[in-house]
């Protein structure tokens, strides 16, 4: 009897799924190392679990490649987890023979290890770091207003350095103005910044009494803590290099002691700032003489050049020679926003997140305390953030508004009115920056409003008939009724314009056909014909309603693809019914003051 066509003999190579992944407790094998160990290992070499089209142990196994586990057998950090249970071993032996002084030496000597050449593997270019630092921003944001609880291993030293990070990076995002967005939701703040075009979004939790749960593992969350720790500590040290900041800052050891850890680095920036400046010129003041002679060949050279009519052309390329590099428009327009407008912060208002956002968009602040830059006694300050139903003494030569006027006013990009946000009144619905409006098929009233606000500050609005420039800046007459006509005139005004240039395009087409120049190539017809037909044709056919005649994939797709439009009706007609019922709410209300007060 032959044997059977796919027999193998025992202890033959495997093919496969079987020979390309392992289990977990088989990589375990292969490492030497305790579970605890190997996860930490996977968490710092960045290494997760499979799903193999064919489980071949069974469902119940957690399935790794077999690469990425050679990947971390001939790691160095492998070698260093081993020497480091070997020596806590020696002692736990010292501590079982009572031998105190030997395992208190052992303890003080014990082994440690780096992840610096991690991060350097796992992220080759600074781009790449800069990808991927959206969740240890939120993990780092997350341990800095923890509590500091021995039972869980969360040491002061960690709570603390997590705290000197966020500071640190709030720092240079605010000097370098790169924050674009901030939303205040009940999980916490969510900012968003962009740097060296990267957008980079966080999530940063209230300042509030943190309450720790049993349901989370912080083993696993303390080891990706450790990672992100280190790869932020890079991530900043590249960018204070970047500006001529020395990194680490040196802060004034009594605004640290006052818990103003922000403004000491904004002051740090400002002085370290303009000492490598003078540096700079100082070094370039040595060497002054010995370049003066070719300079001025250079120049003479250039004035030569140049046309003899355009007297002023050489000192325009002088200045574009010795001038700074330009800012985007996006930083230029973050950096005027709040300029020259201070800022007076209440003590019940968020201090810390105002501190970070108000100087990131060019605006002075100040706070109620010690260490404060000037007291609320200044009559130079333009608005007082208060969170409080009444306001007791009140300077007439200041605004009092709600804090989330600051963060309206950044993600609109303008300065809103601030009658909507007074104190003790309802404010505007706070809307999110990260929702596209018109992609989800509902705008609300007042994002409409912004948008005129912006349009108008952009000078796309013309002013109307006998009212100046000034007029048109008033709050009050950009939301009045005769300004929203005036948008809507316009606009259809845009779009009678558009249809004439279409208009125009489909005549001259038709001509170019009668003199017998072809607009459409037959070629590129068939190539989109073919192309047409190798796309999945999920549209619904008039004739087969029920799809039929569709295979199964294209009528899931379908049917996917009606699901979600259904979901995104329902959910419209949800805010549309929650708006009207506020309304009416408001309206019987009204109705009730005026019923008791008559």
């Amino acid at each position: 009897m032959g044997k059977p066509k796919h027999y193998r003999p025992p202890g033959k190579k495997k093919e496969g799924n079987a020979a390309r992944y392992v289990t977990r407790s088989q990589a375990i094998k292969i490492l030497q190392v305790s579970l605890s160990d190997f996860r930490k290992l996977c968490i710092h070499k960045g290494v997760f679990p499979r799903e193999p089209k064919k489980k071949v142990k069974g469902n119940h196994h957690t399935y790794y490649h077999l690469k990425d586990v050679m990947y971390i057998l001939h790691d160095p950090l492998l070698e260093k987890h081993r020497e480091i249970r070997a020596y806590k071993k020696k002692i736990k032996k010292a501590k079982a023979k009572k031998n105190d002084e030997l395992a208190k030496l052992l303890i003080s000597r014990a082994p440690s290890y780096k992840l610096d050449m991690v991060i350097r593997d796992r992220y080759p270019t600074f781009i790449d770091a800069l990808r991927d630092l959206d969740d240890p921003l939120t993990m780092v944001h997350l341990f800095a207003m923890l509590p500091a609880i021995d039972r869980l291993k969360i040491e002061v030293k960690r709570i603390h350095n997590c705290r000197r990070l966020c500071h640190e990076w709030q720092a240079y995002i605010s000097r370098t103005h790169k924050l674009r967005k901030v939303f205040v939701a009940v999980k916490g703040i969510y900012y968003q910044a962009e740097v060296d075009g990267q957008k980079i979004t966080w999530l940063a939790p209230h300042a509030r009494q943190q309450v720790l749960t049993d349901d989370i593992d912080f083993n696993v969350m303390l080891t990706f803590l450790e990672f992100y720790e280190t790869l932020l500590g890079f991530v900043i040290f590249q960018l204070y290099h970047s500006i001529n900041v020395k990194y680490p800052p040196i802060l004034d050891p009594r605004l640290e002691a006052l818990a103003a850890d922000l403004y000491a680095l904004s002051r740090y920036f400002d002085a370290n700032y303009r000492t490598s400046v003078q540096e700079l010129q100082f070094d370039g003041s040595s060497r002054l003489d010995q370049e003066q002679e070719e300079s001025n060949i250079r120049l003479a050279q250039l004035q030569h050049q140049l046309p003899a009519n355009e007297p002023g052309a050489l000192m325009h390329l002088v200045q574009d020679a010795s001038g700074e590099i330009e800012e985007d428009e996006a930083t230029r327009d973050c950096k005027n926003l709040f300029r020259n407008k201070k800022f007076f912060l209440s003590r019940e208002v968020p201090r810390e997140s105002l501190l970070f956002v108000i100087p990131a968009f060019g605006g002075i602040v100040s706070w109620e305390g010690d260490g404060a830059p000037f007291s609320e006694n200044d009559d130079s300050i333009t608005h007082q953030i208060v969170d409080r139903p009444t306001q007791g003494h009140v300077y007439l030569s200041r605004e009092y508004v709600q804090p989330q006027w600051v963060f309206d006013c950044v993600n609109a990009r303008v300065i809103l009115p601030t009658e909507p946000y007074m104190v003790g009144r309802d404010p505007p619905p706070h809307l999110s920056p990260f929702v596209d409006d018109e992609a989800e098929g509902y705008v609300p009233d007042y994002a409409k409003t912004i948008k005129q606000l912006q349009a108008s500050v952009k000078s796309d609005v013309k002013p109307l008939p006998g009212m100046g420039n000034d007029d048109l800046d008033s709050s009050k007459i950009l939301l009045a009724e005769g300004f929203i006509n005036r948008t809507e005139a316009m606009e259809a005004a845009e779009k009678k314009r558009q249809m004439m240039l279409l208009e125009k395009q489909y005549h001259d087409e038709l001509k170019r056909e009668l003199q017998g120049v072809s607009s459409i190539n037959k070629q590129n017809s068939e190539n989109t014909e073919s192309k047409e037909q190798s796309l999945p044709d999920v549209e619904p056919n008039p004739e087969d309603p029920s799809g039929l005649m569709m295979s199964r994939r294209k009528r899931g797709l379908a049917k996917a693809i009606e699901i979600g439009k259904q979901r995104k009706k329902d959910h419209v007609e949800k805010l549309k019914e929650r708006k009207r019922n506020i309304e009416a709410a408001q309206k019987s209300e009204k109705k009730h003051k005026k019923t008791q007060l008559s």
